[in-house]
């Protein structure tokens, strides 16, 4: 499933998410994720990874087969398996939620429904994911995720 792309975030996040596991947060503020206790709920829940970058600014978003030393990981559920990957800004929110248009910046990866293990890792400009299929999809932790 080798698959490479850019985006440009201006909150220095990148979110990985199902677009049926927070369409219930489609009618929150568009900043919802902002707050770190509904970030961190959400993130446990395995609806959504919110990857802090470090910096405003384009990425390279590369996922790979595997990912073998030096990486993060986290569990998601991928209800529809229509996942978006992109700039945290474009998360669901606001009555709005990722739909290709130009303004977007991600793009929507199919993946059969289930659950995932996401492995991650970024280099300067480049963040890596890898995903395999996973038993169950909640998460530990305690804070926001920074890279």
């Amino acid at each position: 499933m080798a698959q490479d792309f850019s985006i440009y975030t201006d909150t220095a996040t990148v979110a990985v998410f199902d677009l049926a596991a927070i369409r219930h947060r489609i009618s929150d503020t568009p900043d919802w994720w902002s707050v770190v206790k509904d970030e961190v709920q959400e993130v446990n829940e395995g609806n959504v990874a919110f990857l802090g970058v470090g910096q405003d600014g384009s990425y390279k978003v590369v996922i790979v087969d595997d990912i073998v030393e030096g990486f993060g990981v986290l569990r998601l559920g991928f209800p529809s398996g229509q996942v978006f990957i992109g700039a945290g800004e474009d998360t669901t929110g606001g009555d709005l939620e990722p739909d290709g248009s130009d303004s977007i910046q991600g793009v929507v990866v199919e993946f059969e429904s289930g659950n995932y293990m996401m492995k991650y890792k970024k280099t300067g400009n480049v963040l890596e994911l890898a995903f395999e299929s996973a038993v169950e999809k909640f998460n530990n932790f305690m804070d926001s995720i920074r890279l």
